[in-house]
């Protein structure tokens, strides 16, 4: 057989899209008996890295259905589940009257404390065992048993006496929000690719800070209705907290597909295009993978994921500690009571705006591990100014407030599509996301000792704790990008390249290749840059070399048989 010069990439076969481009499956692989030419590949690997995807079969139709009816679910769970557990809101309303949730309770600020830690600390112990039990029972039974849960729990914390039952009932409440988080990021690799993660990540994640905003906003309206039914609002907050969770729950059980093997809801065509295009995936979850003893401890073994548990556990405690004491700062600002309440909708509505927007400009670039060091960086650099200013600066510290908010949350996206991206089997995937997830969770408990009442207004150990922690989140991504660049270059022929960042040409439409001209066989033409649906872009350079033809023609005979 004639030698082709192939990167590393082309090493698997490739599946065509079909002639309509709606799914159908033609396969084109590169023999076995193929002659490598080590220098041509690594000449064009960069140039022609595309191809696979452009040959990959994912109709643009499955994967709109498959968002119409995943992320809404998903998106509102996080919402009611990021709602729920934000116990800060509770605290400020009412207080001029002497009715607040510290006050009706007799707390000291030690056991408010201790009541704000019990729910991530039960969470961090339950995160681990809800990814397994999640895929052995499925997606849809365990997510809305979990919400049926957490829903009860709030509207028993209702009727509430005192302080031992208080912290109770968090802990109860931590053990079923345990696989939210996990669930939500483990559940998104059964139907999504690699390179669609990042931005639908970023949207469930980004709704969770929307439920921020909403719950500043509602507690801001509930607690009007103090004194009603002899009820204080506080009580009226859990209570409306509570029921939206049962509904959902119903909801989720009845219409949340688990996996794409199961899915009575799509047409057998559509599912077995499901099934096809995840099998292709290097971060494989499919329903029917076991997990095993001797997976578990090969992932336990791999020393570069602990330097990602490290980042998931810090990275969270700047959001997961304003999202407490974002009222409580913003209190001691000079805004007073439930204007307190509803000045802090503005941070928790900027980090939703930028959350979902930065991915779409990072996913036309495919520069998502930049994108996150460059946030954590400029968001370092606002809490560390927010301390040096003087209290009475409350303007700066309010604009800077929302922007340490809106910058610390942006990579909620982008971070973890670059971990699972780098999973490479079902026991990697189900271990280190539960890990991952845990971890961000016990940094939760510190973000709840940031910021003390006796240092307002001022704040400074929580801001400059806060900035030190970005800082060292932007090291451990560097870190990071420099061992997977070094193990790429240990690579061999065939292996798939650990993600660092995606080149432009590393993601493009698979569905449509109308603007590509099939009569021209030479490699030196140039194909321009073509705007396709969505952000989809191709640009393949001129002189590519011969892989360019080898694929074109393979592609060209899958499609028509007579040439073969």
């Amino acid at each position: 057989m004639t030698p082709v010069s192939v990167p590393h990439s082309f090493a698997t076969p490739a599946v065509a899209a079909s002639k309509e481009g709606r799914g159908g499956e033609a396969e084109i692989a590169i023999d076995d008996n193929d002659v490598i030419d080590v220098v041509a590949e690594k000449r064009c690997d960069t140039y022609v890295s595309l191809l696979p995807l452009i040959l990959s079969p994912c109709g643009t139709r499955l994967l709109r259905q498959l968002d119409l009816r995943i992320l809404p679910a998903v998106a509102l769970t996080l919402i009611l589940g990021s709602f729920a557990a934000n116990l800060g809101n509770a605290i400020i309303p009412n207080a001029d009257t002497g009715d607040s949730f510290l006050q009706v309770l007799h707390m000291s600020t030690h056991q408010f404390y201790a009541v704000a830690a019990a729910s991530p600390l039960t969470t961090t112990l339950f995160q681990v065992p809800s990814n397994y039990i999640l895929k052995y029972f499925s997606p849809s039974y365990w997510l809305a048993f979990l919400m049926l849960g957490w829903g009860a729990t709030l509207m028993v914390m209702a009727a509430s006496k005192n302080y031992i039952t208080t912290l109770l009932l968090r802990f109860l409440l931590g053990a079923f929000e345990a696989g939210l988080a996990p669930g939500v990021v483990y559940f998104s690799t059964f139907w999504y690719r690699c390179q669609e993660r990042s931005l639908r990540i970023a949207f469930v994640y980004a709704s969770g800070t929307l439920g921020g905003a909403f719950g500043g906003s509602i507690a801001y309206g509930v607690a009007s209705l103090n004194g009603v039914r002899s009820l204080e609002g506080w009580r009226w907050l859990f209570l409306i907290k509570g029921v939206p969770s049962i509904l959902l729950a119903i909801l989720v059980y009845l219409f949340l597909p688990s996996f794409p093997e199961t899915s009575s809801w799509l047409s057998p065509d559509d599912r077995a295009l499901a099934i096809r295009r995840m099998k292709q995936e290097s971060s494989k979850s499919l329903s029917h993978d076991k997990i095993t003893w001797a997976g578990a401890k090969s992932t336990l073994k791999d020393g570069r994921l602990y330097l990602h548990y490290l980042l998931s556990m810090v990275s969270c405690i700047p959001p997961i500690s304003l999202a407490l004491f974002a009222p409580t700062i913003i209190n001691g600002l000079g805004y007073q009571g439930r204007n307190a309440q509803l000045f802090a909708v503005p941070p928790f509505a900027a980090s939703f705006v930028a959350t979902l927007g930065l991915p779409v400009v990072a996913d036309k670039y495919r520069v998502w591990s930049m994108c996150c060091l460059v946030s954590y960086v400029i968001a370092g650099a606002t809490f560390i100014v927010q301390g040096t200013l003087p209290p009475t600066a409350f303007k700066a510290r309010y604009v800077l407030l929302c922007f340490g908010a809106m910058f610390s949350t942006i990579p909620m996206g982008p971070m973890p599509a670059w971990f699972t991206s780098n999973l490479r089997d079902t026991n990697a995937t189900t271990l280190a996301i539960a890990f991952s997830s845990t971890l961000t969770t016990g940094g939760g408990i510190i973000g709840v000792f940031l910021y003390k009442p006796s240092e307002a207004p001022g704040y400074q150990t929580g801001h400059y704790t806060n900035g030190g922690i970005l800082f060292f989140c932007a090291a451990c991504i560097q870190l990071l990008r420099m061992i997977y660049k070094r193990r790429n270059k240990e690579l061999q022929i065939g292996q798939n390249p650990w993600i660092v960042q995606r080149t432009r040409a590393s993601y493009v439409s698979y569905h449509d290749m109308s603007w590509i001209d099939f009569s021209q066989s030479s490699s030196t033409q140039l194909l321009t840059p073509i705007p396709l649906p969505g952000f989809l872009y191709c640009l393949v350079e001129s002189k590519v070399s011969s892989v360019w033809d080898v694929m074109i023609r393979r592609y060209r005979e899958s499609l028509n048989p007579t040439l073969l």
